[in-house]
């Protein structure tokens, strides 16, 4: 049973440096070093808020601004990720097809966090409700936050 004990406490030690470790590769960065692509979307869509952080690692760049929101952008400056947990997504942010499908079955509802992945896109709304459409923007699941 000690050893048992021993090899789990051990497996939970290295996955925490593991975990440190990745963390450890972020790097401040200014924000012009970011990519052109994702200074315009910045500017179009958050020009009024204050930026209080810009890392980069070897695979993507996040930025963290004043009144909460983080966005993140591959290396090319395309948007990830967006999270707008203390407001809402910029509707200029939000495809066309999904916020149309949003407006049309609950409406009154904000997107506050959307991701976009190689073949779909997940987004939460303010109510829990977390959807996810594929690439032609059809649903494919849906799930609501307890």
């Amino acid at each position: 049973m000690k050893k048992i004990k021993f090899f789990l406490l051990m497996a939970m030690v290295m996955t925490m440096s593991l975990t440190m470790s990745a963390d450890d590769d972020d790097r401040v960065i200014t924000y012009d070093q970011l990519p052109q692509a994702a200074q315009t979307f910045l500017k179009a869509n958050f020009a009024t808020k204050v930026p209080l952080l810009v890392t980069a690692d070897w695979d993507d760049f996040t930025i963290r601004y004043e009144s909460g929101e983080k966005i993140e952008f591959d290396k090319s400056g395309n948007w990830k990720d967006i999270e707008c947990y203390a407001g809402k997504v910029p509707n200029a942010a939000v495809p066309a097809q999904i916020s149309s499908y949003i407006s049309q079955t609950y409406p009154g509802k904000s997107v506050i966090k959307i991701e976009r992945h190689r073949s779909v896109y997940e987004v939460k709304l303010n109510n829990g409700m977390e959807i996810e459409f594929n690439r032609n923007f059809q649903v494919i699941d849906m799930d609501y936050d307890d």
